[in-house]
């Protein structure tokens, strides 16, 4: 068996407590990234999901899901479009605002990002409480596209991520 498709990733999360306030374990993902056939594995795993998927596009929000996104893109052979912070792209933006537990938040992508009719896979490191997903669904719903599907490389089946994300399909690699 390859080692890609017999590795435990969860052994190469890392646990650190009381990051980044009191009560929270924080779910590292260096050590993965640090280990070049945990992190292809990853990958691997997230392409074997989507392959043959009708995906057009893939999005993802800043900053962690970048670094799952850009090469399950090149794997899949698909565009990718970030989401970013407001005044972090260079072009004309779509912009969403959303409410948080404690505030509020803003996304942005470009406006060629993603076309009507295009179906987008969305990606990121870690499902939590899916706030931040959400928003990025909802703004591509606003750009008359269809999200296919949610992929994650973590979720924490504790928090109520994947039940606020219940209108897709949601994919993780390790689950806690």
């Amino acid at each position: 068996m390859p080692e890609s498709t017999s590795l435990d990733l969860a052994q190469y999360v890392r646990d650190v407590p009381d990051f980044p306030k009191p009560g929270i374990v924080f779910k590292d993902i260096t050590p993965l990234l640090l280990h070049p056939p945990a992190f292809e594995a990853a990958i691997d795993r997230l392409a074997d999901e989507f392959r043959d998927q009708d995906i057009d596009v893939i999005a993802t929000a800043e900053a962690r899901g970048f670094l799952f996104a850009a090469p399950l893109a090149m794997k899949l052979g698909k565009g990718l479009v970030p989401i970013r912070k407001p005044g972090k792209l260079p072009y004309e933006t779509h912009s969403h605002s959303y409410d948080l537990e404690y505030g509020s938040d803003t996304l942005e992508m470009h406006v060629d990002g993603i076309e009507a009719g295009q179906n987008v896979l969305v990606v990121d490191d870690l499902l939590a409480t899916g706030g931040t997903i959400g928003a990025c669904c909802e703004m591509i719903e606003k750009c008359d596209a269809k999200v296919a599907a949610c992929a994650f490389l973590i979720n924490l089946t504790f928090l109520p991520g994947a039940e606020k994300l219940s209108r897709y399909p949601v994919f993780s690699v390790i689950e806690y």
